[in-house]
């Protein structure tokens, strides 16, 4: 009887310092999380969903975690976990920022960047706040729990466990993180310049045919126009597109693809 107790509190105190080191980079991702650390989710909202990520991930990761054994690795352990969880979510955070820089951009194009929106330190223009909102809206009813859950344990392979990452490895692998998420909001933007340039040729050949007409004073309200019109069309088609590449980004948190 006494061996069974022994054998099932060793078993039960082996499972809480797996789920602790476990619970130490779900948390750190969580901090940095897009619609999961939002401010409008409470605190214990937040430790709840945590608890329940590493309740998932835990099992996944179990077989390929070393023995803790010693306060040493478990000192090591909060220190390179709260690192790898952080950039993890630093990653994920920056890509959904992509739809914000998106719309940031096209308000530029269109002369729509005095419309400010958000609450935000700095104000931004609304485009980029109703895009981004409608990306976290669409991201969450698209099982968004589940590509994170997916993207937590895949993170394993991108930063060991107890592993400090290499500083080259780790800059490069960030940079091509921040790279792709410039390379989508420009690509998001992309329609709003075109027809931003577009406007500016017309308008300038306008100009020289009628240099008495104030073609600025009758031009901008139709690119106001136009590029509110513009987003009514497009928006559904971007968001489509963001969410397909979220998916792949998600998937491929090691940038291999």
């Amino acid at each position: 009887m006494t061996g069974q107790l022994g054998t099932l509190l060793a078993t039960w105190q082996s499972g809480l310092i797996l789920g602790l080191v476990v619970f130490l980079r779900v948390g750190a991702a969580m901090a940095l999380l897009p619609a999961f650390a939002e401010r409008s989710v409470s605190v214990r909202i937040r430790l709840i969903l945590t608890i329940a990520f590493t309740v998932i991930v835990a099992p996944a990761v179990a077989a390929n975690l070393p023995d803790i054994a010693t306060p040493t690795q478990l000192a090591t352990y909060f220190f390179t976990e709260t690192i790898a969880g952080l950039a993890v979510g630093a990653v994920v955070r920056f890509f959904f920022l992509a739809l914000q820089m998106a719309g940031s951009i096209a308000a530029q194009s269109t002369s729509l960047s005095q419309i400010f929106g958000g609450a935000t330190a700095d104000p931004q223009p609304a485009i980029g706040h109703v895009l981004l909102v409608s990306g976290l809206a669409l991201a969450v009813m698209a099982d968004l729990h589940l590509r994170i859950a997916q993207m937590l344990i895949l993170s394993y392979e991108v930063f060991p466990l107890g592993q400090l990452p290499d500083g080259q490895i780790f800059s490069g692998w960030a940079v091509t993180r921040v790279a792709h998420a410039f390379g989508m909001a420009f690509a998001l933007a992309a329609p709003f310049v075109v027809a931003s340039l577009i406007y500016n040729i017309a308008l300038g050949v306008i100009n020289r045919a009628m240099p008495q007409l104030m073609v600025a004073f009758v031009g901008a309200p139709a690119i106001t126009a136009g590029g509110l019109a513009l987003l009514l069309v497009s928006a559904p088609f971007l968001l489509q597109v963001w969410l397909r590449t979220l998916n792949v980004f998600l998937t491929d948190i090691g940038g291999a693809g």
